[in-house]
């Protein structure tokens, strides 16, 4: 395409919606949001350059390929179950960690994060990888 107007846009807003979507994931486990629904946003940024730069351009700017982002998602999803059989729990039960962060205060990170993270990877890598093959062919 060879809109001014929108390859303006589209290098403005992508970083805005690769920051909404870390804002989706990351609120997503008590509200509205979560890893689906912050990868589809994540994807969407990256569908909107393809379409005004094209697939090539955008993968460059991605820099791993959306089977590794698949791949990965799955192994940290996969890791964020099995992590309790080690700690003698059910499998997929919500474990809390308390981080120290020294003088900022406490963190508590969990496993229904990682498993976001890793549904967070995994949908942004099975949309990407849709969205390039589907311009590709055409």
């Amino acid at each position: 395409m060879t809109s001014l107007i929108l390859r303006t846009m589209v290098r403005l807003l992508l970083p805005l919606l690769l920051m909404f979507s870390v804002f989706l994931l990351l609120r997503g486990h008590n509200e509205p949001g979560g890893g689906f629904v912050g990868g589809l946003m994540a994807a969407s940024g990256f569908a909107l350059y393809s379409i005004a730069f094209g697939s090539a351009t955008a993968r460059r700017i991605l820099r791993i390929d959306p089977s590794t982002l698949i791949g990965l998602g799955l192994f940290v999803a996969m890791f964020s179950g099995l992590i309790t059989f080690w700690l003698n729990q059910p499998f997929m039960t919500g474990l809390w960690f308390k981080v120290s962060l020294g003088s900022l205060g406490k963190l508590e990170l969990g496993t229904p994060l990682f498993f976001d993270i890793g549904v967070y990877l995994t949908v942004w890598g099975v949309t990407l990888s849709t969205i390039f093959a589907l311009e590709e062919v055409s």
